[in-house]
């Protein structure tokens, strides 16, 4: 196949810009522009692609063509050397540069999150239109639905023997729990994981919700309404929303981002509760400073149906790796369980069950945990696909986002309001 897919990279601000070009793609030009102001996010994205070319084990081939400048969005509509603009980070103006990415014609894959405030909205709402007019396709980076706990975890809430209905819940008792921990402090090699200062700038960044809450916010509706467009005006009710800071010290401060800095209370921190088509969501969004030894990113979710809970739980007694259990409360669901594995089976062989006496422990092979950054080729091989046939494209992608992101960007105007919980 020839080369009919070239990458632009566009100001990328945050590392999983690179993940992208993690791998090769087939019918993808090596060769990749770069257009950005010159600083450190670009030469760490330049480091980070090195990183790729130079491992030794499967090592990629990229060439890169930089150009930089203040002018660097005006430059690369201007000369377009490519026909998919990759985005990643800066979170604040990010519309602003696919929307003139899709006006120049060029197809987007773009990081979460797309925009982090709801006076935002309707820009978004507008872009996706102007996608769909020029035919070229926007896509968001969704890599949660690319995790085997949370595939499966779909699969058995939609199969009605084993789930049953979904329990609309109330806002105390919600019929969709989520939590999501995840930590300032990183270590690689022992060496702290160093964030740009923008990082902690919430109006630039978003906050906990607006971010990496994207994806819980995603998940409920992906795998409530497996395959089904949510109409964010008429089916979604918002209920409550706070927000609270985790405090770092100056010396914390300096040795994430090796810069200057005093105390700071930075607002990572989001809790949101909805109702999505009647039943109760509620979300906790967490960054905690540094995790326990031995430990790491937590995430929690717990749908709770008329026969069964189905439930990803990561914490200590999991090992800190994503596990997937349902809790009966009904009689029959082992028997229905067990059926809906076989033809599970035949889709992810080696997928099994553990009872475990109240709970059902879902078994998987290693095989199918690939780790997060994996999720990054899976969803752009996804991305090329869509590009080579759009009319596989689902029809609820589009509606899908604007009611994920309102949802996130509301729930932060709801959490400025209310404070603490």
């Amino acid at each position: 196949m020839s080369d009919r897919f070239r990458l632009i990279a566009l100001d990328p601000g945050h590392f999983h810009a690179a993940l992208i070009q993690k791998e090769m793609y087939p019918g993808v030009s090596p060769r990749v522009a770069i257009y950005a102001p010159l600083g450190t996010d670009l030469t760490e994205h330049l480091n980070r692609i090195a990183r790729f070319n130079l491992r030794p084990q499967n090592p990629t081939a990229w060439e890169l063509d930089i150009h930089t400048g203040p002018d660097f969005l005006a430059r690369m509509v201007a000369e377009r050397p490519g026909n998919i603009v990759v985005l990643s980070g800066r979170n604040r103006g990010k519309i602003g540069l696919i929307r003139a990415s899709v006006d120049a014609g060029l197809h987007v894959l773009a990081d979460k999150p797309w925009i982090i405030r709801a006076d935002d909205l309707p820009e978004l709402e507008n872009t996706l239109a102007a996608a769909q007019s020029k035919g070229v396709v926007a896509y968001d980076i969704m890599t949660e639905r690319y995790e085997i706990t949370s595939i499966l975890q779909r699969e058995l809430v939609n199969d009605a023997g084993t789930f049953g209905s979904p329990i609309e819940g109330t806002e105390d008792e919600p019929g969709v729990y989520m939590e999501s921990v995840h930590h300032i402090l990183k270590l690689v090699a022992g060496v702290p994981n160093l964030r740009p200062v923008w990082f902690f700038d919430v109006t630039q960044q978003g906050e906990a919700l607006a971010d990496v809450g994207t994806h819980l916010v995603d998940l409920v509706q992906w795998t409530l309404f497996s395959g089904q467009a949510i109409d964010y005006r008429s089916e979604i009710r918002m209920v409550s929303a706070s927000r609270w800071p985790t405090r770092l010290t100056a010396a914390q401060f300096h040795q994430v981002t090796g810069q200057a800095g005093g105390a700071l209370d930075y607002y990572c921190n989001t809790r949101v509760s909805y109702a999505l088509r009647g039943i109760h969501t509620k979300l906790d969004v967490l960054w905690n400073w540094e995790a326990p030894e031995g430990a790491g990113d937590t995430h929690l979710a717990i749908y709770r149906g008329s026969k069964a809970s189905v439930e990803v739980r990561q914490g200590k007694e999991e090992a800190y790796r994503p596990e997937l259990y349902v809790v009966p409360v009904e009689a029959g669901v082992k028997e229905a369980l067990a059926r809906k594995m076989e033809t599970l089976g035949a889709r992810y062989p080696g997928v099994g069950l553990e009872d475990q006496g109240a709970r059902i422990r879902v078994t998987i092979p290693d095989s199918y945990r690939v780790g997060h950054e994996a999720h990054f080729a899976q969803v752009t091989r996804q991305f090329f696909e869509y590009l080579e046939r759009p009319e596989t494209i689902p029809a609820w992608e589009n509606p899908n986002m604007l009611a994920k992101y309102y949802v996130s960007t509301k729930g932060v105007e709801l959490s400025l309001a209310a404070g603490r919980p």
